[in-house]
């Protein structure tokens, strides 16, 4: 009796066990083979892998027989769509889990154990374009590369094609154009694909009126000010976008989304915003080291919407040069407004102001400044700044302990072809920026830098980046020994010539003292190599010349740097790690006195 009570007792857990070893899923997935046959086989091998559901399965280590079955029945849809888009509309594919063809294995009858996947891809003949056509188009349409009798008959390209055409009447107004039918036929015997699409182009409307459908801490007539969608004319999808654009750019939106509304009875068309407000108020830090500069840290806090028009605030905070010695302590406090829209759509207006302590090498200085201005954005690649300021700067240098009180007129152009600003691999980059000014103790001036950039990439995945980058100043009207120090030019550091001193470069101004140059022309080139997904390496190459009076002035220096950096990406931006020497004028001493190294965030320009 008590044998048999134990025996009912254990059943239990015999039962749970059981249970448990049934709904474990077993390791699976011990081989997967991708075969495709024909004569150009490794192309195609090449697309259908990475179109595969079942490889990428095997990639991501997803071992669930029930979850293997299901992704092998859609293996079928999606191999076949794919031969679709490269020309072979005859195809067989099959699918055999453990020696079953997938879609012969019962739902309710799935195996606990997967142990081989073999697929098999007969593309068949690809097919290529007899009679092709789409109509109606609109005047001045660019046929599609690709879509003309004897090309490959890729079902992509008859999607660009008819989406290039009903691109190029929405161009002109047509806002609704869309696909009517299609007609395509498919001759196996031939392996011909004759494609014949009709397109309705539907009328020609205008803008009608911006209507916001969700709410914001925007003000709604800020809103439409900043968006400056031009209500009344002909509809175009760029005018559109740009409209987008400028909400973004403000900062103030997480997420803008503009739809097209139906066509009114006038021929008007609303188009409908819908707003998701970032949160307004952000802060953030950085550093940089520089191990003859010293540390630097910063920080800044940023108010998006201070006043409910999308007015951005930012007050930044820093301290660099910090060493042992602090010699070369820098403190700067800074504050500006940023008011979109405040001159009409695309001109915005600031309001700055400044306060800093410097200890550079050839000069201290305590100084504040301020300003008003306006930035135009001309462009998505063009925009420029134009400003008046005022600056009282109390300088100690070679020449003594003086006062400079100078009105400033700031002014910048800049152009942006760049794919990238903290990692650009092509494209290219030009900013122009001049400063005329009149000092109440010496008179007028002006100051200007052009900055010039350009990269290009190359190789077998273009994991190869030549960078290169031109700087050339001048400043005109005082003499060197007249002018505020910070016009002057200076060469050295992680900006100009690395593996160089910071500012080293310079002019002896008599007892010791340096003082800078009226002219100044630098060069950087660098190469870089992406080794893996996040792993870079550059060598490096700087350049930097000083004019004492001018670029051709009897009195000149110059110098040079070189080293080797690693980056790592971190996906917002490529940490920075470099190693300079100097190449020539550098300072004595043993070789690892001689090293400079920079850290950073983003690619050094």
């Amino acid at each position: 009796m008590g044998q048999r009570a134990s025996a009912r007792r254990l059943w239990p857990l015999v039962w749970a066990v059981t249970a448990g070893l049934l709904a474990t899923p077993a390791i699976a997935l011990d081989d997967l083979s991708f075969t495709v046959v024909g004569d150009d086989s490794a192309a195609i091998t090449k697309e259908l892998r990475q179109a595969s559901l079942l490889v990428a399965a095997e990639a991501e280590g997803r071992t669930d027989p029930r979850d293997l079955v299901a992704t092998a029945r859609a293996e079928y849809e999606r191999l076949v769509n794919a031969l679709y888009g490269l020309g072979h509309y005859g195809p067989v594919v099959r699918v055999q889990v453990n020696g079953v063809e997938a879609t012969n294995i019962p739902t309710y009858r799935t195996p606990r154990r997967i142990d081989r996947i073999a697929v098999t891809v007969d593309p068949g003949r690809q097919f290529h374009f007899g009679s092709t056509a789409i109509t109606p188009l609109a005047r001045g349409s660019q046929p599609v590369g690709g879509f003309t009798r004897g090309d490959p008959a890729r079902a992509q390209v008859i999607r660009d094609a008819a989406g290039s055409a009903i691109d190029d009447w929405r161009a002109r107004g047509h806002a609704k154009a869309k696909v009517r039918d299609q007609e395509l036929t498919a001759n196996h015997r031939t392996a011909v694909m004759n494609a014949r699409v009709w397109l309705t182009p539907g009328p020609r409307v205008t803008f009608g009126a911006l209507s916001q459908v969700t709410p914001s801490a925007v003000r709604a007539a800020r809103v439409q000010r900043i968006a400056g969608l031009p209500e009344g004319e002909v509809f175009s999808p760029r005018a559109l976008e740009r409209a987008a654009e400028r909400l973004r750019r403000t900062g103030a939106f997480a997420s803008v989304a503009l739809r097209e509304g139906e066509v009114n009875p006038d021929g008007s068309m609303d188009i409908l915003l819908s707003l998701d407000d970032m949160t307004p108020r952000r802060y953030g830090f950085g550093a940089e080291i520089s191990s003859l500069e010293g540390l630097g840290l910063s920080g800044f806090w940023l108010h998006r919407n201070l006043l409910g028009g999308a007015e951005r605030f930012r007050f930044d905070a820093g301290v660099s040069g910090i060493t042992p010695g602090l010699g070369n302590l820098d403190v700067e406090i800074a504050a500006r407004l940023d008011i979109p829209a405040a001159f009409g759509t695309d001109n915005d207006a600031y309001v700055m102001g400044e306060a800093s302590y410097l200890r550079e090498p050839t000069f201290s200085a305590y100084q504040g400044a301020g300003a008003v201005g306006v930035r135009r954005y001309f462009s998505d690649n063009l925009e420029g700044e134009l400003g008046l300021g005022y600056m009282f700067s109390r300088v100690t240098d070679s020449q003594g302990t003086r006062n400079f009180s100078i009105v400033q007129v700031p002014a910048s152009l800049t152009y942006d072809r760049r794919d990238g600003p903290l990692d650009a691999t092509r494209g290219f980059y030009v900013r122009l920026e001049a400063e005329p000014h009149y000092d109440l103790m010496n008179g007028a001036g002006v100051w200007g830098l052009a900055d010039g950039r350009v990269y290009t990439s190359f190789g077998a995945d273009d994991d190869v980046t030549l960078a290169a980058r031109v700087q050339v100043g001048r400043v005109l009207g005082q003499t060197a020994t007249a002018t505020h120090p910070e016009y002057l030019f200076y060469s050295g550091g992680g900006g100009t010539v690395r593996g160089q001193p910071y500012q080293s470069l310079s002019f002896p101004a008599g007892g010791g003292n340096r003082i800078g140059g009226q002219a100044f022309a630098g060069a950087q080139l660098e190469l870089r190599y992406k080794a893996t997904d996040k792993i870079g390496v550059v060598g490096f190459y700087d350049v930097g010349y000083l004019g004492a009076g001018g670029f051709f002035d009897l009195v000149n220096a110059w110098h040079s740097g070189a080293g080797v950096g690693l980056r790592y990406d971190t996906g917002l931006g490529p940490i920075r790690f470099d190693v300079g020497l100097p190449v020539t004028n550098g300072p004595g001493g043993s070789l690892l006195s001689r090293v400079q190294l920079y850290v950073g965030i983003g690619q050094s320009f």
